[in-house]
């Protein structure tokens, strides 16, 4: 293949990292100068401010009034643990794989939690598990858009109105860039760092009144470590979902969520984020339909995520190379790339099969997706010209 000339333009912001993602446009340091540093998250200006991140993300999100969210520690990953410790065993489990996320929860209920009546429904990477098999009288634990294959739940039409089990939904890279039906979720976990491009640490956990009744009646069998714990005495601890985290957050952080959520209200809500996200996942969906060398991870275009854009390459002289020698020539694009300080971080996530992963959420100018998409062709064109000649 001939090398091509590099483009002109890059984008204005090379951030293209599925986690944490971008900055919302005109972000600065500046916006986070009124956060309540040095004191206690429990005086006034500390307690304000968290419960205004609750109160405002249950807003944006559109939640039923009687959902109830709380600050949780440990990013998603702190607050989807403090549900699987918390509410699992009452029922047997199905729980979906088709990415390492997903797994991992799998991993933890199978070999941490030790549970026994446990039914795993796994696709490979670009599949989603044929949602029809799923068992609705058991407790079922998903992720709604899987961050490291691009693939997403299509919609939450799959999941019945009079179901007997619990929902759990890893919710991260889905909430705040697509529309999710909540009424169909019993209990949902996200992190700030991702849509939203908030700092790191923080998770958020969504309880629906079915959770919050599990959670009444039911005691696990095991011990709960101390940041687990959202019940006292059989109830459940009102506090946590009002702002009194259970461990000492991070005021610049929380005050960096501000930012972002009152961003995400002044552009005109969860419907101008989700047409940002669409917006930026059409124009890449565009270039590959016109591109011969690439192509979407995900087989089938309704669970093709909006965040995660998840790539492969498909160009004979690369896909026909071992697995070791394709993964070695998609981080050679990924490098050319941040070498030239056009996009950072967008190679595939270390588990996945190889290829490119771009984050297209809503914090991404759609102006610097179109700057992108030159330079792919370019890193690949340049990365073609080293590959030995065939034999």
């Amino acid at each position: 293949m001939t090398e091509l000339t590099r483009p002109a333009l890059k984008p204005a912001n090379p951030r293209f990292s599925s986690g944490p993602c971008a900055k919302r446009p005109g972000w600065s340091l500046q916006n986070l100068k009124s956060a309540p540093l040095g004191q206690s998250h429990r005086a006034a200006a500390g307690k304000s401010r968290l419960a205004r991140a609750i109160d405002a993300t249950h807003e944006l999100l559109g939640l039923p009034r009687d959902y109830r969210i709380a600050i949780m520690p440990a990013s998603d990953t702190g607050a989807f643990e403090a549900a699987m410790w918390s509410l699992l065993g009452a029922r047997g489990i199905d729980a979906l794989a088709w990415e390492s996320f997903g797994k991992g929860w799998v991993t933890d209920i199978l070999g941490q939690l030790a549970l026994e009546d446990v039914r795993v429904l796994e696709a490979d990477y670009g599949r989603l598990p044929d949602l029809a098999r799923v068992d609705f009288s058991r407790d079922v634990v998903f992720t709604w858009n899987g961050t490291t294959s691009g693939v997403r739940v299509p919609d939450g039409d799959w999941i019945p109105d009079d179901r007997e089990g619990l929902t759990l939904c890893d919710a991260t890279s889905a909430a705040f860039a697509q529309p999710i039906d909540w009424r169909k979720i019993d209990v949902a976990t996200f992190s700030w760092q991702k849509v939203l491009g908030g700092e790191a640490q923080h998770g958020m956990l969504v309880l629906g009144p079915r959770a919050v009744e599990r959670l009444e009646s039911y005691v696990p069998p095991w011990p709960l470590p101390k940041i687990f714990r959202l019940t006292k005495a059989g109830k459940l601890t009102s506090g946590v979902f009002e702002g009194a985290t259970i461990n000492t957050p991070s005021m610049l952080c929380v005050e960096d969520y501000l930012d972002a959520l009152n961003w995400a209200e002044s552009i005109g809500g969860l419907k101008a984020l989700i047409a940002r996200a669409d917006a930026n996942a059409s124009a890449i969906a565009d270039w590959v339909e016109r591109t011969a060398w690439i192509d979407f991870l995900p087989a089938d275009p309704r669970t093709r995520s909006n965040t995660s854009v998840c790539l492969k390459i498909v160009a004979p002289e690369v896909a026909t190379l071992p697995a070791e020698a394709q993964a070695k020539f998609a981080k050679e694009i990924a490098s050319l790339l941040a070498a030239e300080e056009v996009a950072l971080d967008i190679g595939a996530y270390r588990d996945a099969p190889p290829g490119l992963r771009i984050w297209a959420g809503s914090t991404v100018e759609i102006s610097d997706i179109e700057a992108l998409l030159p330079w792919l062709d370019w890193a690949f064109s340049s990365a073609s010209a080293r590959l030995p000649a065939p034999v």
